[in-house]
């Protein structure tokens, strides 16, 4: 039987924070590590996986913490939807039953409404970390918070009953947890600023079609599909997997010139991983 690790108490790392199993709880996540795959899931089914500040907190802990051997970090909902965005509560003063509360921005300098909502997206920035191939696996609603949470991630798997929904500008916000770059970079500015002005729902096929999604299968083959491909992420070198990443996700804000070289930098540490392997088994 693979061996599945839970946090079931506080774990010292080096770093700004130390992640404990309460705070896993207060956020409503799970968090497991099987195998060099680390697993996150939203467990709020019941409000259909509503973020709160707690969550996004949560989420750069784990950041902090993934083990240094995880390959591939996995982000999913529980019960019938991935996650309906923020938990709408807390856009009132007082809201969320004594939680960190969003409207508490208002009371604070802009200063301060930047830092903390720096802190936030922290949450979300972890996930495109070269050392790990990041994967969303949305069914039901990815809404809001919820769409930039799955957008944060390398690739996204759809059920084909999913939907997607930048829904912050008829709520008179903006989209402030880091998922309007992805989303440009996935499908061009004209379609981008369609979808996050106009707050419409985007289908599983269209999200294919236009490009953030990179799969839509029956709900029922999901969790095939992603086994499939957790598999075929995790078959090459860690190393070579490691470098490829950080090679395509910095292509595009590079001119040729610089991709070249970075490409020979790459390829040079690699031929020298593989001679070191090479003499060590000889």
């Amino acid at each position: 039987m693979l061996e599945v690790k839970e946090l079931s108490g506080p774990i010292p790392r080096l770093g700004r924070m130390t992640l404990h199993a309460d705070q896993l709880a207060a956020a409503r996540l799970r968090y497991e590590v099987q195998e060099g795959v680390a697993t996150i899931t939203l467990d709020k089914p019941e409000a259909r996986n509503a973020q709160t500040p707690t969550t996004w907190r949560t989420l750069a802990a784990i950041g902090e913490q993934l083990p240094d051997d995880v390959r591939v970090v996995v982000v999913r909902g529980a019960g019938a939807t991935f996650s309906a965005g923020l938990d709408r509560t807390l856009l009132a003063p007082g809201g969320g039953d004594g939680q960190e509360s969003v409207a508490d921005l208002l009371a604070q300098s802009d200063e301060d409404i930047s830092a903390t909502i720096d802190a936030y997206q922290q949450g979300f920035t972890w996930l495109r970390d070269p050392k790990f191939v990041s994967i969303a696996v949305v069914h039901g609603y990815a809404i809001g918070a919820g769409f930039q949470l799955a957008l944060s991630c390398d690739l996204l798997l759809a059920a084909d009953d999913a939907y997607f929904c930048m829904k912050e500008a008829a709520l008179g916000l903006v989209p402030d947890l880091t998922g309007t770059k992805p989303l440009v970079d996935a499908v061009g500015y004209p379609r981008a600023l369609e979808i996050c002005t106009t707050a419409r729902n985007v289908s599983a096929a269209e999200a294919v079609r236009i490009g953030f999604a990179l799969d839509a299968v029956p709900a029922d083959q999901l969790d095939s599909r992603l086994a499939d491909l957790v598999t075929s992420l995790t078959a090459p070198m860690v190393g070579a997997v490691r470098e490829t990443k950080a090679l395509v996700l910095g292509a595009a804000d590079h001119d040729l010139d610089t991709q070249r070289r970075l490409e020979r930098e790459a390829q040079s540490r690699r031929f020298r991983e593989l001679a070191a392997l090479m003499g060590a088994n000889t």
